[in-house]
């Protein structure tokens, strides 16, 4: 008489074990769009508006100066990679995404899908990508709020309105070197 015995099977190992979250695949060089285009028809095909939420291609506002004509083009935040709000233990969504054509992997160890920490998502500002704007001149004092460089005050020795960065002395190793800060960690004293 054989018995009923329940196995764990464990996990696969294409499993992040983590759930919901944003995750990173790794794409062609310049197949970005298509990818994302390709992962939004499945999908839909496949009904899967449940287990994948969103498919995004960061992108940011670039100003080129040609000719002496400024010009505002949308350039790739991160060339040969799309972000997916995904639940990557789900077998269909991981399934559809890694076999879409372009997509070379999920990025994680081994191909195993890591999510973005809250923190790294803060740092993307993945809800938007927006531009900062501060009312900060060369030789306002600044403190800075977040980063490397938190509680640390500085005098503006330049603004640099298209990398959204100011830069400040700081002392180091017992001389003065300039450091750039971005505009999201910084206010004014």
């Amino acid at each position: 008489m054989e018995e009923n015995k329940e196995f764990d099977i464990g996990q696969s190992d294409n499993k992040s074990g983590k759930g919901m979250g944003w995750y990173v695949v790794h794409t062609y060089s310049g197949y970005e769009n298509k990818v994302k285009a390709n992962i939004e028809k499945a999908i839909e095909n496949r009904h899967l508006e449940n287990e994948i939420l969103e498919v995004r291609v960061p992108m940011l506002d670039v100003v080129e100066v040609k000719n002496n004509t400024k010009k505002t083009v949308q350039k790739k935040l991160f060339p040969g990679y799309v972000l997916l709000h995904m639940d990557a233990d789900n077998n269909d969504a991981w399934y559809v995404v890694r076999n879409t054509r372009g997509v070379t992997g999920f990025v994680g160890p081994g191909s195993k899908p890591v999510p973005l920490t809250e923190q790294e998502m803060r740092a993307l500002n993945v809800g938007g990508f927006e531009d900062v704007k501060i009312d900060v001149k060369e030789g306002d004092a600044i403190s800075v709020i977040s980063g490397v460089w938190k509680d640390t005050v500085g005098i503006i020795k330049r603004v640099d309105e298209s990398k959204q960065m100011v830069t400040i002395n700081i002392e180091l190793f017992g001389r003065e070197t300039p450091v750039e800060i971005a505009f999201n960690e910084i206010k004014k004293i």
